[in-house]
């Protein structure tokens, strides 16, 4: 299995106000809170709490300018997430096979 650690990564996009806020940084376009908190109904602490958790699983960066932060998404962890699931893949598509090779044996 692969050294990565998925499970933050995973807990960190399990909620929909983060995925939500994830997507609209995956554009590679840096933002404010301000920016990301202005066309919901969250107030500016809701999305600074969901962006740490971003944070803390290494989905965005923040960048500090002046007075103000900002963030920006960070595709390391999801090229790390699609080479886990990769691997999980092929982990089932072997057992799938092995079984498939073992019913066959078994009704010749």
């Amino acid at each position: 299995m692969s050294a990565v650690d998925p499970a933050p990564v995973f807990a960190a996009l399990g909620d929909r106000t983060r995925l939500a806020l994830f997507a609209r940084l995956a554009d590679g376009q840096r933002r404010s809170i301000a920016a990301l908190s202005a066309d919901t109904r969250m107030t500016r602490q809701a999305v600074t709490k969901h962006l740490r958790v971003l944070e803390d699983a290494g989905l965005v960066a923040s960048i500090r300018l002046g007075r103000e932060t900002q963030f920006a998404f960070c595709p390391e962890p999801i090229a790390d997430i699609r080479r886990y699931l990769d691997e999980v893949s092929r982990q089932w598509d072997d057992a799938l096979e092995r079984l498939k090779l073992f019913v066959e044996a078994g009704s010749a």
